[in-house]
């Protein structure tokens, strides 16, 4: 059946509606054809966002790892610091229990100790007054921080004195002022004879402990692992041990 000429007219204009396919209309080809220019161009825009965000990840993880080094860098000063704290006190208590026996209680007792004589139950006594001035003048550089001051005072010492009482301590505070100023190489090679100069000191543990805590800082782990599991296998219940079993927990494996 044909269709009157002035129907197909209309249809043409548009007056009337019409039946015409999808596919022959060019309104739905373009259409389609900016659906998929769209499409395409969001997934571009998708990729490039997810490798900006990997980029960022990247740099994110990076500072991280830069933050952790910080940290462990602090922790390892601040570990040092508080050790030097504790060592220092201790050292200080000794001497005025051995002070406090040769004056107050030897003298309440109704006796004087002879010259070099050990009390009972204190630290062998010093024998000459030259020898502890020395010792003293060393050990106060080193409270106020002088440490080129306390390094070249405990040096004469242990040289001038080397079987004085006060040897190992000197010997091991040596040690610790190379540590602070972070001569590492100086202060292991310090903490290494204590342990072969005066292998009966009670600084042993304590220099074995630096001596581990030195080589973690010159990032020997290996050696620092072996030296602080050697510090709590030989001396389980002191305080060495508990200061080296808490360094063992942060080495890197």
């Amino acid at each position: 059946m044909k269709l009157p000429l002035s129907a197909v007219l209309l249809c043409s204009l548009g007056i009337v509606g019409c039946a015409v396919s999808p596919e022959e209309d060019p309104v739905q080809i373009r259409l389609k054809d900016l659906d998929g220019r769209v499409q395409r161009i969001e997934r571009v825009l998708t990729n490039q966002s997810l490798m900006e965000l990997a980029q960022r990840i990247d740099q994110l993880q990076a500072d991280l790892r830069t933050i952790r080094g910080e940290v462990e860098l602090l922790q390892n000063q601040s570990e040092g610091g508080k050790n030097q704290s504790r060592a220092l006190y201790s050292d200080l208590e000794k001497r005025l229990a051995a002070l406090e026996t040769l004056g107050g209680v030897g003298g309440a007792a109704g006796g004087t100790q002879p010259t070099g004589a050990s009390p009972s139950g204190a630290g062998p006594a010093v024998g000459g007054g030259g020898e502890q001035s020395m010792y003293d003048m060393a050990f106060n550089a080193l409270k106020g921080s002088d440490y080129p001051k306390a390094i070249n005072g405990f040096k004469s010492f242990v040289s001038a004195y080397p079987s004085s009482p006060l040897a190992s301590n000197a010997q091991y505070w040596l040690g610790e002022a190379y540590y602070v100023t972070r001569d590492y190489p100086s202060a292991i090679t310090a903490f290494q004879k204590v342990t072969t100069d005066f292998p009966d000191s009670r600084k042993v543990p304590d220099a074995m402990v630096k001596i581990g805590f030195t080589q973690a800082a010159l990032g020997k782990n290996g050696e620092a692992r072996v030296t602080l599991e050697n510090v709590v296998k030989r001396y389980p219940d002191s305080e060495a041990a508990q200061l080296a079993s808490e360094r063992l927990k942060r080495l890197p494996k």
